[in-house]
C-alpha cells in the first residue's frame, strides 16, 4: 500500500502526548532559525526555513564501545529492536544524557548494557550516522580491563551479552550476521586502524 500524500508532514504535525517525559535539547547554531516541529522523548524534529524546507532529527549524540574481555574476545550484545522487529548482534551502545561528556556515557552505558565496568576506555574516533537527515554524532570507544559488577538495563530494554573471538566478529559482518551501522563501522574501524597496536 502506498504512503499517502506527504505521510511525513501529517505525523510531525501530531501534538506531544501528555506525560510524555522529553529530554531539552538546544538546537545547534546552523539550525537555530529552524522550527520545532516534534518534540520526543530521545529526539526532536526541526522543520528548516526558504524554498526547500527539511525535516531534520536533532540528537544529542550517542557512543558505541568496543569492549575487550581479553586480548582475543569482546562483548557482543543481542539487543532486541522494535524499529526493525528483530534481535540484533551489536556492540553495547547509548544516548548522551543533557551535558554528559561521550567518555561518561561510554563507561555508563557499558554497565547498564553488558554489566562490565572498564578500567581503561579510550575513544576510537567519531561520525555522522545519517547526516541527510539527522545530527546525531556517533563517539566510538574502546573499553579494556573489564570488572563484572551486572548489568542495569532501562526499563523495557530486552539485551543478551555474548562473548565473542574477536576474529569471529569480523567473520560476521562480512557474513551479514552484524548488521547494525554503528557495530559494523566501529569494528571495521578497529581493525584497520588500531588492531596492531595492542
Amino acid at each position: 500500500m502506498p504512503f499517502p500524500t506527504r505521510w511525513w508532514k501529517i505525523r510531525l504535525a501530531a501534538p506531544i502526548h501528555a506525560g510524555l517525559p522529553t529530554i531539552p535539547r538546544m538546537l545547534p547554531k546552523y539550525l537555530r532559525s529552524a522550527k520545532i516541529v516534534f518534540k520526543g522523548k530521545r529526539f526532536d524534529i526541526a522543520r528548516t526555513k526558504g524554498r526547500h524546507p527539511r525535516e531534520i532529527i536533532v540528537h544529542p549524540g550517542a557512543v558505541v564501545i568496543l569492549p575487550f574481555l581479553d586480548r582475543e574476545t569482546v562483548a557482543l550484545i543481542r539487543n532486541e529492536r522494535v524499529a526493525v522487529g528483530e534481535k540484533l548482534w551489536e556492540l553495547p551502545a547509548g544516548t548522551l544524557e543533557p551535558g554528559e561528556p561521550p567518555l561518561s556515557c561510554a563507561r555508563r552505558e557499558l554497565i547498564e548494557e553488558t554489566g562490565y565496568r572498564a578500567k581503561r576506555v579510550r575513544q576510537l574516533t567519531m561520525f555522522f550516522t545519517s547526516p541527510g537527515i539527522c545530527t546525531e554524532k556517533m563517539f566510538a570507544f574502546v573499553a579494556e580491563g573489564l570488572v563484572q559488577v551486572g548489568q542495569h538495563l532501562d526499563e523495557g530494554e530486552k539485551i543478551t551479552v555474548e562473548p565473542m573471538g574477536l576474529s569471529k566478529t569480523y567473520d560476521m559482518v562480512r557474513r551479514g550476521k552484524i548488521r547494525d551501522g554503528k557495530s559494523i563501522a566501529t569494528l571495521l574501524f578497529y581493525r584497520s586502524y588500531l588492531e596492531g597496536e595492542r
